[in-house]
């Protein structure tokens, strides 16, 4: 099945593109009110029972598209990443994107901005990724080299955090404190189509800036000068993947909260099915990502204990025992 994959990604594509949409079906017909496949439907063409059809258009459908977006953007851009810097532990939250956008939206939420509107935490979280954009550019303006670019991403990430800490630590009130904490876990609950306009054009644009850097991800693979022999503007490729995963990284923060490790450990399954070349795993990486993303929100609805189940614990308990994985055997491959 692995070498019939690997002689026709197309048929890859084809098969993961099936699930997601299996995926997204059940996504959508399960919550609190479970629906039939026959119930869900009809309230997704318009018809039946009124209050069906509100629950699906308006509540499901913004969460299952989001979830597909999001999850599609992390995997992508975590493929990108890992070919870019030549690293199988690279992943969006190394570039400083994702803490800068958490603290975007905890100052949002500690001025009390989230009470004035619904949209000011998402704005705050942009800004916050598009600050450590510029900070970076910045930083790694006169040496562009990998090793500049994830020491600049390292101490943006660390400040970032050390300013959610801050804030936290100055909080007004314990609710505003569990407020910033519930919100860095990360959901995709009663998320609404003003919320999928807002974060659309930011993850759009983000994918087209990246669009078409896998020949030059596979060029890279054999090294930046043999890259550059080849005829690629490896500087240009650089800026164009963080750049791109800056801003669609940063509007999927903004409205679903911190949500790791689908960047890091979606690539690798992909590598196993697929193989290692950096161009062919992009895709495939986006779809897969799109597909856990849609299970894990699944999950997030399980009647477990008194509380709610968050994004972020869910992608975590999928991902840290895939990080520790790795870890072990990069180390076996170095010595």
């Amino acid at each position: 099945m692995i070498t019939m994959f690997t002689r026709k990604p197309w048929l890859f594509h084809g098969a993961l593109a099936c699930l997601l949409v299996v995926a997204a079906f059940v996504s959508g017909m399960y919550g609190q009110i479970s629906l039939t496949a026959a119930e869900f439907l009809r309230a997704l063409l318009g018809r039946g029972d009124e209050g069906l059809v509100l629950i699906v258009q308006d509540l499901r459908m913004p969460r299952v598209a989001l979830a597909i977006l999001t999850g599609a953007t992390l995997g992508y851009t975590g493929a990108a990443l890992q070919g870019l810097l030549r690293n199988p532990l690279a992943d969006p939250g190394v570039i400083g994107v994702t803490s800068s956008a958490s603290l975007g939206a905890v100052i949002a939420i500690y001025f009390g901005f989230s009470a004035v509107s619904l949209f000011m935490v998402p704005v705050f979280a942009m800004t916050g990724a598009l600050f450590a954009t510029f900070v970076l550019v910045i930083l790694a303006a006169r040496d562009s080299s990998v090793l500049t670019l994830i020491l600049a991403g390292m101490g943006i990430s660390s400040l970032a955090m050390a300013g959610v800490s801050l804030v936290m630590n100055f909080a007004p009130t314990p609710m505003s404190v569990q407020e910033m904490v519930l919100w860095m876990l990360g959901s995709l609950e009663n998320r609404t189509y003003e919320d999928l306009i807002l974060a659309s054009p930011f993850i759009l644009a983000g994918w087209v800036m990246m669009l078409g850097s896998g020949q030059g991800l596979n060029a890279l693979s054999l090294g930046s000068e043999a890259a550059a022999t080849l005829g690629i503007d490896v500087a240009r490729l650089r800026w164009r993947i963080v750049m791109g995963t800056a801003l669609s990284v940063g509007a999927t923060v903004a409205v679903c909260g911190s949500v790791g490790f689908i960047g890091l450990v979606v690539p690798h399954f992909v590598r196993a099915v697929i193989g290692y070349e950096p161009r062919k795993i992009l895709l495939p990486s986006a779809f897969v990502g799109a597909f856990i993303m849609l299970l894990a929100d699944i999950l997030t609805r399980l009647p477990i204990g008194h509380g709610q189940l968050r994004l972020g614990v869910v992608t975590a308990l999928i991902g840290a025992p895939m990080f520790i994985y790795i870890v072990f055997k990069t180390r076996e491959s170095m010595r």
